[in-house]
C-alpha cells in the first residue's frame, strides 16, 4: 500500500511521502488552531508545515512543482500561514492592539519586498548566464569574468527570503501568549530588516564589473580562440540530461585522435553531467549563436545521436558529416532513415553495413565505413574462470523503451525467472545484476520488476553469506573497503568535475583541465575498481547501479552474461565469453536469430529462462562449449578485425574524410575564382 502511495504521489521515498502528508494535513490544522483559538496547537502545526516544506524542497520532490501547478506554490503557502496567524490574533481579541497592526503592516511590507528580491535574483542569474559555456578553452586571459555572487545569496533564494518571516511568526506567537508588544515589534522589525538587507545585498551584483561581458563580446572571443586552436574534428551532441552517457562514451576516443578535437554541446544540462575530459568543449544553447560561430577550419563533424538540432551544424558545407551513433545493435535506431543526411555512416563491422542494406532506408553502401568500436579497448578477452573463485554471470537487461513492445526488455517477463535459476544453480555461480540506467523511467511495471529482482538478489546474497560452504576473508575485505574510502577521498580532492559552488561563467573562466590531475584520476579510478571487487566476497551476489563500477568493468569481472537486444550484447561479444539473449517477444529461436545478428552465437533463453543451464555448462567447461567458434566469427563480423586496432581505423577514416572535405573546399574556391575571372573578362569586353 505504501509503495502504491509513493508511486501515485511520485515521491522518492517513505520519508518524502510522510513529509508530504504532514504538510498537507498541517494547513487544515493551522486553520483549526486559529479558529479555536489555540496558540500551542498553532505553533506546533506551523513548525510541522515549515519543516515538511523545507525537507521536500531539499529533496527536490516532484510534489513541490505539482503544488505550484495547482496554484498552491511556495509564496501562497507562506501567505496562507501568515494570514492564519492574523486570524489567530483576531480570535484572541487582539485586533484592536498595536501588535495586531504591526503584524498586518509587517506581512504586507514583507510580501512587497518579494517583488524586488525576485527581480534582482532573476536579473543577476540572466546576466551571469553566458551565451556559450566552455571547458578547456582559455578565456581567463581574454575575458574579464568576475567571481560569482555568494551561493548563500542565490541558491534557493526565494525559499530563503520567505523563511525570513520566521522572526515575525515567532515574535507574534510570543505576543499572542504574553501580550508583550515588544515581542511583536521586535519580531516584525527583524523580518523586515533582514528582508531589506537581503534585497540591498543583491544590488551590487548588478554592476557592470560584477557581470560577464555581453553576448557579442563573448562570442567574438570564442571565435577568436577557435581560429587560434583550429579544431579539425568535432563531436557534436544534443540531448536530454539522461542521455549524457551517449557523449561520455566517446570522450576517451576523442582524446586519442591524431587530429585536433573539439566537442560541441547544445544543452547546459549535458555540460553539467559530462565526465571530465582533456578535449576542449563548447556548449552553445542558441542555434543562431552556433550558426554565427567560426568553424571554417573544421573538416569532420561526428554525430552521436539523431536529433533535430543536428541541422544547425549539418548546414555547414565546409565540413563532412558522419553519424557514429552511441552503440551498435540490431535495434531499429541503428538503421534510422534520418542517417541519409550525413556524408558517411560509420559502423563497427560488416554487420552494420549489412543491417542498412537489409533495412533499405536509403543509405548507400559506398557511404558506409567500418571503423570498429574504439570504446571496447578496455574489455579483456576471456581467459577462463580464475581458480580462486566461482564463475560470475552478469545479468544486464536493457530498459523498457518508449513503447510496450515485449521484445524491448527481458526484465518484465523473464527477469525473475532468469535470476532465480542463476542464484539457485548447482554448482553455484555468482550473479551481478546491473540494469540499464533508464530502467523503470517510463514503465511502472518495469520499475516494479526491477525492485523485485533487486530484492531477490539481495535475499540470495544474505542466504549465501550464512551458507557454511562459502567462507569470506573479513580482514582482506575491510582493508579493501578502507582503500576504497581513501581512493574516493583522493578522487574527490582532485576536483576534476564542475565546481558546484561556481556558476557557468566562473566554470567557463576556470575550466582548464589540469593534465596531471586528469592522469592521476585515471590511475586512481583503475585502483578504485580493483579495490571494489576485493571489498566483498568473490561469491557474493551483487546489485550494481550508478556509474561505478562501469559496465565494461562488470564484463571483465564476469565469465558470462545474460542480456537483451541492445549494444550491450555487441560490446560483450568483444570479450569472446559465452552469453545468452532472451527472446522476450517469443519469436522462436530460428526467427530470433534471423532478425538479430548479435544472437547468432548466443544461447537463446525463453521467458521461463529455459537455456540457462546450457550457458552455465559453457562457463564450467569451455572445452565443450559448442558456440565458441561461432562467437569468434561473429566478433569479427560485428566489430571488425583485431588488427589494425579500432582507434587506428577510426583515425584513418577521419583523415580520409578530411581530405575529401578539403578537396571539396578547394574546388569551390576554384569555381569562385574562375567565375570572378569570367566576370572580369566580360566586363572588360563590354568596356572595350
Amino acid at each position: 500500500m505504501i509503495t502504491t502511495a509513493i508511486r501515485v504521489a511520485r515521491v522518492g521515498s517513505v520519508a518524502e511521502l510522510a513529509a508530504a502528508a504532514l504538510m498537507t494535513l498541517g494547513f487544515p490544522c493551522l486553520m483549526l488552531a486559529a479558529l479555536v483559538p489555540s496558540v500551542p496547537a498553532f505553533a506546533a502545526a506551523a513548525a510541522v508545515t515549515y519543516l515538511a516544506d523545507l525537507y521536500l524542497h531539499r529533496k527536490g520532490s516532484y510534489l513541490i512543482s505539482l503544488l505550484g501547478k495547482v496554484r498552491a506554490g511556495l509564496s501562497i503557502r507562506f501567505l496562507v500561514r501568515e494570514l492564519l496567524l492574523i486570524v489567530l490574533l483576531s480570535r484572541l481579541e487582539l485586533s484592536e492592539e498595536p501588535g495586531f497592526y504591526a503584524a498586518i503592516a509587517c506581512f504586507t511590507v514583507f510580501f512587497g519586498l518579494q517583488a524586488p528580491h525576485g527581480a534582482l535574483v532573476t536579473l543577476i542569474g540572466n546576466r551571469r548566464q553566458m551565451p556559450v559555456v566552455t571547458r578547456n578553452v582559455d578565456l581567463v586571459s581574454r575575458l574579464p569574468i568576475a567571481d560569482a555572487p555568494p551561493r548563500l545569496l542565490l541558491r534557493r533564494a526565494g525559499l530563503k527570503m520567505l523563511h525570513l518571516d520566521l522572526a515575525a511568526m515567532t515574535g507574534l506567537l510570543v505576543y499572542a501568549v504574553t501580550e508583550s508588544e515588544l515581542a511583536a515589534f521586535v519580531g516584525a522589525g527583524a523580518t523586515l530588516g533582514l528582508g531589506a538587507l537581503y534585497v540591498l545585498a543583491l544590488i551590487p551584483y548588478l554592476r557592470a564589473k560584477r557581470v560577464p561581458p555581453k553576448a557579442d563580446k563573448v562570442l567574438k572571443t570564442v571565435s577568436a580562440w577557435l581560429r587560434e586552436y583550429r579544431p579539425e574534428t568535432v563531436l557534436y551532441f544534443s540531448g536530454s540530461a539522461d542521455s549524457a552517457y551517449q557523449v561520455n562514451m566517446w570522450l576517451e576516443t576523442m582524446e586519442q585522435l591524431e587530429s585536433r578535437p573539439l566537442i560541441i554541446l547544445r544543452e547546459r544540462v549535458i555540460m553539467e553531467k559530462m565526465a571530465p575530459t582533456t578535449v576542449p568543449v563548447i556548449c552553445v544553447p542558441g542555434g543562431v549563436h552556433l550558426m554565427n560561430m567560426d568553424l571554417s577550419m573544421v573538416r569532420v563533424a561526428l554525430y552521436a545521436a539523431n536529433v533535430g538540432k543536428n541541422i544547425h551544424l549539418l548546414r555547414v558545407p565546409t565540413m563532412k558529416h558522419v553519424f557514429i551513433g552511441h552503440g551498435d545493435s540490431d535495434k531499429l535506431a541503428s538503421v534510422n532513415p534520418f542517417s541519409k543526411v550525413y556524408d558517411e555512416v560509420w559502423t563497427a563491422g560488416r554487420a552494420g553495413r549489412d543491417r542498412y542494406a537489409i533495412a533499405d532506408v536509403g543509405i548507400r553502401d559506398e557511404d558506409i565505413v567500418e571503423v570498429g568500436r574504439p570504446q571496447l579497448a578496455p574489455i579483456e578477452p576471456w581467459q577462463g574462470t580464475p581458480e580462486d573463485r566461482i564463475p560470475t554471470v552478469l545479468y544486464a537487461p536493457t530498459w523498457e523503451g518508449w513503447d510496450d513492445d515485449p521484445g524491448n526488455t527481458s526484465i518484465l517477463l523473464a527477469g525473475m525467472n532468469i535470476v532465480k535459476k542463476l542464484v539457485t544453480a548447482e554448482p553455484p555461480v555468482r550473479v551481478l545484476y546491473k540494469p540499464h540506467p533508464f530502467t523503470g523511467s517510463r514503465s511502472a511495471k518495469a520499475r516494479a520488476a526491477h525492485q523485485r529482482i533487486t530484492a531477490l538478489v539481495k535475499k540470495a546474497a544474505a542466504e549465501r553469506a550464512a551458507d557454511p560452504r562459502f567462507t569470506a576473508d573479513p580482514a582482506a575485505q575491510a582493508k579493501a573497503k578502507a582503500e576504497l574510502t581513501r581512493l574516493k577521498a583522493r578522487l574527490d580532492g582532485l576536483s576534476l568535475a564542475f565546481d558546484e559552488k561556481a556558476d557557468e561563467a566562473v566554470t567557463s573562466r576556470d575550466g582548464l583541465v589540469d593534465m596531471r590531475k586528469h592522469q592521476e584520476a585515471a590511475r586512481l579510478r583503475t585502483d578504485w575498481n580493483d579495490a571494489y571487487w576485493r571489498s566483498f566476497p568473490s561469491y557474493e551476489h551483487r546489485v550494481i547501479t550508478g556509474t561505478e563500477p562501469r559496465l565494461y568493468d562488470c564484463f571483465n569481472a564476469s565469465e558470462a552474461m545474460v542480456s537483451d537486444i541492445s549494444s550491450v550484447v555487441s560490446d560483450f561479444i568483444a570479450s569472446g565469453k559465452p552469453y545468452a539473449v532472451t527472446d522476450s517477444a517469443e519469436l522462436g529461436a530460428e526467427e530470433f536469430r534471423r532478425q538479430n545478428t548479435a544472437v547468432r552465437a548466443a544461447v537463446i533463453l525463453t521467458n521461463d529462462a529455459a537455456g540457462v543451464e546450457q550457458l552455465l555448462d559453457a562457463v564450467r567447461d569451455p572445452a565443450a562449449d559448442p558456440l565458441a567458434a561461432d562467437r569468434k566469427e561473429l566478433k569479427e563480423y560485428l566489430l571488425g578485425p583485431d588488427a589494425p586496432t579500432s582507434i587506428e581505423r577510426f583515425d584513418a577514416a577521419i583523415a580520409d574524410l578530411a581530405l575529401k572535405a578539403e578537396a571539396r573546399n578547394v574546388g569551390q574556391a576554384s569555381h569562385v575564382v574562375a567565375a570572378a575571372g569570367e566576370a572580369e573578362l566580360a566586363e572588360g569586353g563590354v568596356t572595350a
